[in-house]
């Protein structure tokens, strides 16, 4: 049996081109995983394997690995930092007992930072800090660190001070040791020497170092008391307390340091034997029913246990389907059948591997802690639960957002349409967040993503990875319906043919929910007017319809529909009748509730150098933005403001023109939000002219 007290499943997370996989790459040198280092600038990082990752040099899809520092074993994730492929971070993070957040020395705490911050936040997982990049121009420890006070509401642990900033950064000082590591200027991260703290810092490290004690001796009242005494703490009850805190989540020990230049990185991986979890002191995964209701049982880690694992992410590649397993409870042997909790179905396990990157190790048995890839699983996806057949159980599942852009693609002949129903059912297996859909009328295949970038990256994807030719048109917006007003309502339907007839009656109540409702439906009959095994009919009825609203078209969201009463008869009243009643009723009845169409609006945050400001918001002003907040970075002002989707498309050539192509912006969906009315029309324009030209 494995000794879990050694393993550590931690993922690397960030902002865009905060460093997150130059700092994995300096993990994997320093493990030994691998032995020369990849840049990600010049396209061969080891965890960016996609030929659109390193053109790009951004992280599309989160990476695992496995590496070993001084006895313990490290699975990590290496997850992208791009605002289009968070829902990569926010599921790694969901299997994950542990987290390295990295922030850019300069940049500091960045939009993206802040969604992933709060997805782990939301996962309840324990994270170190790590400022990357100090030898940046710009570069502040300090101010990174209030940022992460002020702007995560986080609480820092400062265990290291820089010594030097920007070109003058040599090494870190060690707070609990007193004692300065520097490296010399040759780039290996082992050529570093043990020093006494230099002069001119003493007075900061013993300030900081004070603050580091108190906090932790907090989580110990016995040490507390001691050190009120007068009695200090040594080493061992100091890094105890630290690693309670940690798992807490009551503090973030913080550490510094320029993963390119190889200094500091070490200072991280003690960090992570030091004070992150091992599978066994998180809180255990509630089990939950095939209705999403927590049972009360939990999958506590242990290898004897039944059967619990939760299927992450699934990847293509040229051997198969390879699915991204995080082992909760209990065993995984090769050649052992489990149960898929979501399809009721068992499936073989035939092979199973320990992934690096996109090489892998074959293993005949993986156990409870553990994250392996399974090879050639069938009809598992994302969020699913394997479990012993036996013994069955249903992990919390994953809640993934809905597109917010859609593009329509059209294959250059038929043999790639063949092709392309094959591609695009791998690549929804691999992402959640990625739709397709054929539209009936003109046979167009639609994709839907989270933004532009993530579509094309897929239409990139399809074209090389999977070989298919396609031609792809303008990205259009996903808005939506609702309506304003209350309607109450009646309707009758009768269809009198050769034999038994179809008769239903009902009466009911349509109105306006809160934003982000849904569709609910109640039934108040009494006495038996309609017979209960109708009611159901009803609510099929009027559900089937709100994917076609009454304005123009779009999906129909926030409204509640209430059955009042109804008729019925003994022998011409029947399920699809009372269906149909109520499809027939929706189109009498919404007309006349106010419909309104609603816009995706975005949550945009621009970076642009000072002289530019003006004409950026003036830009933003006519896209009919609203602009939030302006504040003031060491080499940039940060704009924060919400703008509408339509008015977003193509705004990065539009934002370089305007600053030399200095500035940089990052969106992610916010709300919905009422059209005016001229873009409601331009909106059915639009609509009417797509589907004269499909006629």
């Amino acid at each position: 049996m494995k000794d879990l007290s050694k393993a550590r499943n931690i993922g690397i997370f960030a902002h865009v081109d905060a460093g997150k996989t130059t700092t994995t790459e300096r993990i994997l040198k320093l493990t030994g995983k691998i032995h020369k280092i990849g840049e990600v600038h010049d396209g061969d990082a080891t965890t960016d394997f996609m030929e659109q990752e390193q053109e790009r040099g951004i992280t599309i899809q989160s990476a695992a690995t496995t590496c070993f520092w001084k006895d313990h074993r490290f699975n990590i994730i290496d997850t992208p930092g791009h605002v289009d492929f968070t829902i990569e971070v926010y599921r790694s993070l969901k299997v994950l007992d542990g987290g390295v957040g990295v922030f850019c020395g300069s940049g500091g705490v960045e939009p993206q930072s802040e969604t992933n911050w709060r997805y782990a936040n939301d996962s309840k997982v324990a994270r170190i800090i790590y400022v990357n990049k100090l030898d940046r121009l710009g570069a502040d420890f300090y101010r990174v660190v209030d940022q992460v006070k002020n702007v995560l509401g986080a609480k820092p642990l400062v265990m290291v001070l820089p010594i030097g900033t920007e070109a003058d950064f040599v090494g870190v000082v060690d707070l609990l040791e007193r004692k300065a590591y520097v490296w010399d200027d040759s780039g290996k991260p082992e050529n570093f020497e043990v020093k006494e703290v230099p002069e001119d810092m003493k007075e900061k490290v013993d300030k900081y170092r004070e603050e580091l004690v108190e906090t932790a001796i907090e989580q110990d009242d016995d040490v507390m008391e001691r050190y009120l005494d007068g009695e200090e703490p040594d080493l061992a009850t100091l890094k105890r307390c630290i690693r309670k805190g940690t798992i807490a989540l009551s503090f973030f020990p913080t550490y510094c340091g320029s993963s390119f230049k190889n200094k500091g990185v070490q200072q991280i991986l003690d960090a992570v034997v030091d004070y992150l979890p091992n599978p066994t002191e998180v809180p255990p995964q509630p089990e939950v029913d095939l209705e999403g209701n927590e049972t009360g049982n939990f999958a506590i880690v242990d290898p004897e246990g039944p059967l619990r694992a939760l299927a992450f992410k699934i990847m293509d590649d040229r051997f198969g389907s390879l699915t991204f397993t995080r082992i909760y409870s209990g065993k995984l042997t090769k050649g052992t059948a489990v149960l898929n909790t979501f399809t009721g179905k068992t499936e073989r396990v035939g092979r199973m591997v320990e992934m690096h990157a996109n090489d892998r190790t074959m293993i005949d048995e993986a156990e409870a802690g553990d994250i392996v890839a399974l090879v050639g699983l069938k009809n598992v996806q994302t969020g699913h639960t394997l479990c012993d057949p036996k013994n069955p159980a249903t992990l919390e599942p994953m809640v993934f957002p809905d597109p917010v852009i859609s593009v329509a693609v059209v294959p250059k002949d038929k043999a790639n349409g063949e092709k392309l129903g094959v591609a695009l059912g791998k690549m929804i297996a691999e992402d959640p967040s990625f739709h397709a859909s054929v539209d009936e009328e003109s046979g167009e295949t639609v994709l839907q993503g989270m933004g532009e970038l993530h579509l094309d990256i897929k239409i990139d994807i399809l074209r090389r990875t999977h070989g298919v030719s396609v031609e792809a048109g303008k990205p259009q917006v996903a808005y939506r319906e609702t309506i304003t007003q209350m309607v109450q309502d009646n309707y009758t339907h009768k269809k009198q043919t050769g034999g038994s007839g179809q008769f239903a009656k009902i009466e009911y109540t349509i109105e306006p929910l809160e934003s982000g409702s849904g569709f609910e439906f109640e039934s108040k009959v009494v006495g038996g007017n309609v017979p209960k095994e109708f009611i159901p009919s009803v609510e099929k009825g009027f559900k089937v319809m709100m994917d076609k609203g009454p304005l123009v078209g779009f999906p129909l969201l926030d409204v509640k529909v209430t059955l009042n009463d109804g008729g019925f008869h003994p022998v011409d009243s029947s399920q699809i009748a009372f269906e149909t009643a109520a499809k027939a009723a929706f189109r009498q009845s919404m007309p006349k509730a106010g419909p309104q169409l609603l816009e995706p609006i975005m949550r945009v945050d621009v970076f642009v150098p000072e002289a530019n400001v003006g004409d950026v918001i003036g830009d933003l002003n006519r896209r009919r933005g609203m602009i939030k907040s302006q504040d003031k970075g060491p080499t940039n002002i940060h704009i924060k403001a919400e703008a509408p989707l339509g008015e977003m498309f193509g705004y990065i050539g539009d934002l370089r023109s305007a600053t030399s192509g200095r500035g940089q912006y990052t969106m992610e969906f916010s709300h919905y939000a009422p059209c005016p009315r001229n873009i409601v029309e331009q909106v059915k324009e639009e609509v009417k002219a797509r589907e004269e030209a499909k006629r």
